[in-house]
């Protein structure tokens, strides 16, 4: 069987249309799913998001960064053009860094309860200082539970030179 039935694709409705509402702040509601068709294998899906703002909770200044998503989905993926709008929703929402980060993988969970999540924001310097907040999760009672210690425990054993952000 080749493509998606229409059943399939029932929950999504932003791929494909022509006018795109842009939120005014944070919007979770804006993710939306569709089945896994491989859920046979275990494979990554992974997103780079290199253009992601933010602000500052307390100054109001723009906060930019690159968000990387990598999951081993479950049951359901997420649909990239919904990912996209629900990432922008955060131009005008205020939070720290690592709270963005957190609350990107959280409601990534809850929709999709994939097998295994990381997400990583890679953040331009303000005050002559960058932060890179990483964050993940495993399926409790699945081997992704130990997969994620072992990643956080180590994901950052070798970092990269950092010479012009």
């Amino acid at each position: 069987m080749n493509g998606r039935t229409k059943e399939e694709l029932s929950g999504v409705s932003l791929l494909g249309g022509k006018r795109v509402s842009y939120p005014d702040d944070y919007a979770p509601g804006l993710l939306e799913t569709f089945p896994n068709k491989h859920t046979d294998n275990d494979y990554f899906v992974k997103f780079n998001c290199p253009e992601f703002t933010s602000l500052c909770p307390m100054t109001g200044q723009p906060d930019f960064a690159t968000i990387y998503i990598s999951y081993v989905p479950g049951e359901r993926m997420v649909e990239s053009k919904s990912l996209k709008l629900y990432l922008f929703s955060f131009r005008n929402h205020g939070d720290f860094h690592e709270d963005c980060v957190n609350i990107i993988m959280k409601d990534l969970i809850r929709l999709m309860d994939p097998k295994y999540i990381e997400v990583w924001g890679k953040f331009t310097p303000r005050g002559g200082i960058s932060i890179d907040p990483y964050c993940n999760y495993g399926r409790k009672g699945t081997r992704w539970e130990q997969v994620a210690f072992e990643r956080l425990a180590r994901h950052d054993m070798y970092p990269e030179k950092v010479d012009n952000r």
